[in-house]
This record gives structure tokens, C-alpha cells and sequence, in this order.
């Protein structure tokens, strides 16, 4: 192995909680391309995200949050005139009623609420905060999304 093809560098990503083990690895050679690193980056980024509403989720109703999020982008296209208008109304007494109906189990987590309440309305509109792996996908047609898996086969 020459110089060239040796390792410059490694993305690694390992966690492991109670069912829930990601695992994430990239070698970084001389000629990977920065939106490989990218599209690997952002894919540790979601599945963070992910996990962390749903352990949170134990003490935060996110399926009302989901159904609530639903409803205020019905009928609204992805622009940033529609975008502003789903996040006026967050502050909706509405919304507000929904958020803290949503941490009855420990109502200090309204904060947490909000932030996930406002990043699925964002989502819903086709759009997000961060660089995420479809837009790096329909940017860049050579890195393609991990298809989902199919049907498991019970233990």
C-alpha cells in the first residue's frame, strides 16, 4: 500500500444504550471528497438527534407534539412565507397549551418541547437546521441514503 492509498484519518462514532447501539465508521483517505465526510457527519448528527427526543420521550408526549406540528403545516408549501407563518404560530396559546400538556411527567422539560415542537415543523416543510443527509444526497447524486430496513425477523 503506497502512501497515497494509506489512512489519513477516521470518522468513528460508537454509543450503546439499554436496545440501542449505533455504530458509525469512515476511513478519510488522501481522495475522499469533503461531502463524504459530510453525508457521514450528518448521518451521526440524525441518529443523535433521534435518540435523544426519543429517550426524552419517556417524560415528553412527542406524538402529541408530531399530531400538533401536523396540523400547523397542513396546507402550507415549503417557502419562507409559509415557514413564518407556522412559526407564528408557536406562540399561539394553542400552541403553548399543547407543549405543556405534552411534559406532564416533568413540566421543567418545556424548553426541550418547544425546540423539538419547532425542528418538526421546519422538517415537515422540507426543510431543516443543519446539513442533513437527503440534501447532501440531492446535491451530490453519487452518495446515496441508507435505504430503510425491511421487515426484522423476531428474536
Amino acid at each position: 500500500m503506497d502512501e497515497k492509498d494509506a489512512g489519513v484519518g477516521s470518522l468513528e462514532f460508537s454509543a450503546k444504550w439499554k436496545d440501542w447501539v449505533a455504530v458509525k465508521k469512515m476511513t478519510i483517505r488522501t481522495d475522499t471528497k469533503p461531502e463524504e465526510i459530510a453525508f457521514n457527519l450528518a448521518s451521526i448528527r440524525q441518529s443523535i438527534d433521534r435518540k435523544a427526543f426519543e429517550i426524552l420521550g419517556v417524560y415528553i408526549n412527542i406524538k402529541d407534539l408530531d399530531d400538533y406540528a401536523s396540523k400547523i403545516v397542513s396546507g402550507k408549501k415549503k417557502n419562507f412565507k409559509d415557514i413564518a407563518d407556522a412559526v407564528q404560530e408557536l406562540s399561539s396559546p394553542e400552541s403553548k397549551k399543547t407543549v405543556e400538556g405534552s411534559c406532564i411527567k416533568n413540566p421543567d422539560l418545556k424548553d426541550i418541547a418547544n425546540a423539538y415542537l419547532l425542528r418538526r415543523v421546519v422538517q415537515l416543510l422540507g426543510l431543516d437546521f443543519d446539513v442533513n443527509q437527503e440534501m447532501l444526497a440531492k446535491a451530490y447524486k453519487e452518495l446515496k441514503l441508507p435505504k430503510p430496513r425491511g421487515r426484522q425477523p423476531k428474536k
